[in-house]
């Protein structure tokens, strides 16, 4: 299976780079991942493919503002501190722009001050692992000082850093948005209730390697980026309720999907843990809970595409893929929805 296999045509125009007004209001496309046959809606019509006794599952992660941008100590030298991992309280893996100059020891000052860091390890491709220095609150600086970790595919500045959270976020640790959540209203997710289906909620904290690109031919060789993930016995416990009432298990995002696909038995079990993960899914794969997913529409040979493949055939999301560009769907992670059932 190549890589080349999962590309399609994109025009830029089609990137979206700035979120719509309304969260709901946004275009959805309803696949049905036996026919392939397609169908064209709002988003906030996604009650129309619910069914009472289903289980919704939505990642509750909270992205923080984790780009900082300060000053090499000594030098005055611009430097960029993406926060990917928290190692320890006050040592977080950070990915360095331009890190050939940041070697061990190096200092960097942000705010005038408020807030300083050292190099003190290079690890893994070359990421920095750095310790913090402030007084005060560090979560509270950060807020202060930092900037929303937007996709590179988005040049505009986000004025409002809210909405590159999802409504429900509310554990804070993710490096970039589960954006297939950034669709729904509290108002939406209370009619969903009200139909009588079941609110899952998981943490899988999203990394940096969400958007990394898939580097060699052979599919199968990829490896992705570990991620830290959460399911607690209320979240668990309603997953499995559903699944053996004949209920189906509709996951929001491709970060819930590998999430419960991660901690799930063989037979589609879930108990309360949590862990890390490097799961890939790709054409292939058999899902031992995940009946449907609701997501955004993916970059061209990601491994996201290829998550979504999985499910619905690679000949039927292309070709929905290729439907979307027609009419002119926005993309990406402030883009339109896809529902995939």
């Amino acid at each position: 299976m190549k890589t080349s296999d999962f590309y399609f045509d994109l025009p830029e125009e089609l990137i979206a780079q700035d979120p719509l007004e309304d969260r709901s209001s946004s275009r959805l496309l309803a696949l049905d991942k036996v026919s392939g046959k397609t169908e064209h809606r709002k988003f906030k019509d996604i009650l129309a493919y619910l069914k009472p006794g289903d289980c919704l599952v939505i990642n509750n992660t909270k992205v923080i503002p984790a780009r900082l941008i300060g000053a090499k100590e000594g030098t005055d030298a611009k430097v960029e501190v993406l926060l990917l991992k928290r190692k320890e309280k006050d040592v977080w893996e950070t990915l360095v722009k331009p890190g050939k100059k940041m070697k061990v020891g190096a200092r960097v000052s942000f705010g005038d001050g408020l807030l300083k860091g050292e190099v003190v390890d290079i690890v893994e491709e070359g990421n920095r692992l750095v310790r913090f220095e402030y007084e005060g609150i560090f979560e509270e600086i950060l807020d202060q000082l930092g900037q929303m970790p937007l996709p590179p595919y988005i040049t505009h500045q986000l004025q409002d850093k809210d909405r590159y959270n999802t409504v429900y976020a509310e554990h804070a640790g993710s490096a970039a948005a589960p954006t297939a959540g950034l669709h729904f209203t509290p108002e939406l997710l209370k009619q969903v209730e009200e139909k009588g289906v079941d609110i899952a909620r998981v943490t899988l904290h999203v990394g940096l390697g969400t958007f990394r690109p898939v580097k060699v031919e052979d599919v199968t060789n990829h490896h992705m980026h570990s991620e830290f993930y959460q399911i607690e016995k209320e979240a668990a416990d309603k997953i499995n309720h559903a699944k053996e009432s004949g209920g189906r298990i509709i996951c929001v995002g491709t970060t819930s999907c590998r999430t419960i696909e991660s901690a799930a038995d063989e037979n589609g079990h879930l108990e309360p843990c949590s862990g890390w993960t490097e799961i890939f899914i790709y054409p292939g794969y058999k899902f031992k809970v995940l009946d449907g997913l609701i997501t955004n529409f993916h970059l061209p040979e990601s491994t996201l595409i290829m998550l979504v493949s999985a499910l619905a055939g690679k000949e039927h999301v292309l070709a929905a893929y290729e439907e979307a560009v027609k009419e002119r769907y926005r993309f990406f992670s402030f883009g339109d929805a896809m529902i995939v059932i």
